[in-house]
């Protein structure tokens, strides 16, 4: 029986200095705000609208959403995990760990792929998890079950927007291949070890 392997891209990423204008202004920008450019940021720049709409999604999410950043990062990981996404696991890990305030053992059952004992976020986590894995195709016990936890209808729309932003990046993490970067590496995560 053959087995699959994961295609991808043969691309370089870019710098700074050699990404096309608007891709270079947002890595300026990165740079200046975190001290660093992730790895996917210079593979995504080699399509400027990609990291564009990436970055201004990601912004818009994090600023208009209506999650708190514990769980705008419990979205990002819970989307990560189902895309299997070993980049988008390892950072979204490190950024709830050090910059988020995710509880490590929250962080740590969603990479697991196990219930999280806050009964509202373990909510958030299945609910981002099935309109994952379904492409939104969810029934009305899904959605009762969300909203009986605290949620309302416009979070399933935030939900959405979170979905979005990491199938920017977990597709092109995908294809790209992304290396982690030496900050994530303590995080490392893959979806057959947790």
């Amino acid at each position: 029986m053959e087995t699959a392997t994961r295609a991808g891209i043969n691309i370089n990423p870019e710098t700074i200095e050699t990404a096309a204008p608007l891709a270079s202004k947002i890595m300026q920008g990165t740079k200046d705000a975190m001290g660093f450019v992730p790895n996917m940021y210079g593979f995504m720049a080699s399509n400027p609208a990609l990291l564009d709409a990436y970055t201004h999604t990601y912004k818009t999410f994090r600023e208009n959403a209506g999650f708190t950043s514990i769980e705008q990062e419990v979205i990002f990981l819970s989307v990560a995990y189902e895309n299997e996404c070993d980049y988008c696991v390892a950072a979204h890990s490190f950024v709830g760990d050090k910059m988020s305030g995710v509880p490590t053992e929250v962080t740590d059952a969603i990479r697991a792929g196990k219930e999280v004992d806050d009964a509202k976020l373990n909510a958030l986590v299945n609910f981002t998890r099935i309109m994952t894995r379904t492409r939104a195709n969810v029934t009305s016990k899904d959605i009762a079950t969300f909203l009986s936890a605290g949620y309302d209808e416009n979070h399933i729309l935030g939900v959405i927007t979170g979905i979005g932003v990491k199938t920017f990046s977990n597709y092109a993490n995908h294809l790209t291949n992304t290396p982690l970067d030496e900050m994530f590496q303590e995080r490392k995560w893959t979806k057959y070890l947790g």
